[in-house]
């Protein structure tokens, strides 16, 4: 089973439902909640969440460490396999494509291609690609735009080109049971500031100060609402203002995830939020 949606949408409430009914495992499609130094600030199941069902690949990759969606349909294959129903749940619509479309097999970029893509502005990577790649991609999403530059600049061929020689999937589309949440905007926008207060409350504060002397210009903390706690943390904002900015930075994720959605899953079957 596969169950995708926009953030705050309620993926991982149904998900642990279906689990405690019926059986299965809880497998993460969220390329955020895969790190080990983030439980709060990117809605990881909680501790009580994980003992009332299996859960796998979330919070298991350290901060630093590379991590692509090659790497997590690598880890994903053997649950497909395995003795309890998978119930794959996130809302990172490249690893849910890659998993019913299949993926293009690029080599790895070497470091010194992605330190020169960290000191770039998010404007020069766009100029720097390849038109088929550009036209395909959310400006405004700088870890994707990165990513296609890097492969660009490493491997001499737009992320399109590599497309084009994608691999067969892993698990195509007709053969799972694929429901994607929706929700009408009011209603998400509304949840999505409650969630981030109970983030506040629950200790996302405390979780970004942790993690304050490993910062890096690395994906991993690009989580939503990370870099505005990182500035309060550093007298640059107030909390409230860092709280509005994350609310409106989640908001904006999400209306960039429905449009992924719409476009890319239109064979998944829609479903209201529980």
């Amino acid at each position: 089973m596969l169950i995708a949606g926009p953030t705050a949408s309620g993926k991982s409430a149904l998900a642990l439902a279906l689990a405690r009914a019926g059986g299965g495992v809880v497998v993460n499609a969220d390329a955020l909640q895969v790190y080990d130094g983030w439980r709060v600030l990117t809605a990881r199941p909680t501790p009580e969440d994980e003992a009332e069902a299996p859960h796998a690949l979330f919070g298991h990759v350290a901060m630093d460490a590379p991590y692509s969606v090659g790497h997590w349909l690598r880890e994903l294959a053997p649950l497909l396999d395995g003795p309890r129903r998978p119930i794959v749940v996130g809302g990172s619509g490249l690893y849910l494509s890659a998993l019913t479309e299949g993926l293009a097999d690029i080599p790895p970029v070497p470091a010194s291609v992605r330190e020169e893509a960290d000191a770039l502005p998010l404007p020069a990577l766009l100029a720097g690609l390849d038109p088929p790649t550009r036209a395909g991609l959310d400006p405004a999403n700088r870890a994707r735009v990165q990513r296609a530059w890097e492969v660009l600049h490493a491997t001499g061929a737009g992320l399109a080109e590599w497309r084009r020689a994608t691999s067969p999937p892993l698990l195509p589309l007709a053969r799972a049971t694929a429901l994607l949440l929706s929700s009408p905007v009011p209603a998400l926008d509304a949840r999505i500031a409650a969630r981030f207060d109970a983030m506040l409350a629950a200790g996302a504060l405390e979780e970004v100060r942790a993690n304050l002397t490993l910062w890096r210009p690395l994906p991993a903390f690009r989580a939503l609402g990370a870099e505005p706690l990182r500035r309060h943390l550093l007298g640059e904002t107030t909390l409230e203002a860092a709280r509005a900015e994350a609310v409106q930075a989640t908001r904006l994720y999400a209306k960039r995830q429905r449009t992924w959605f719409r476009a890319r899953m239109r064979g998944w079957t829609p479903l209201a939020p529980p």
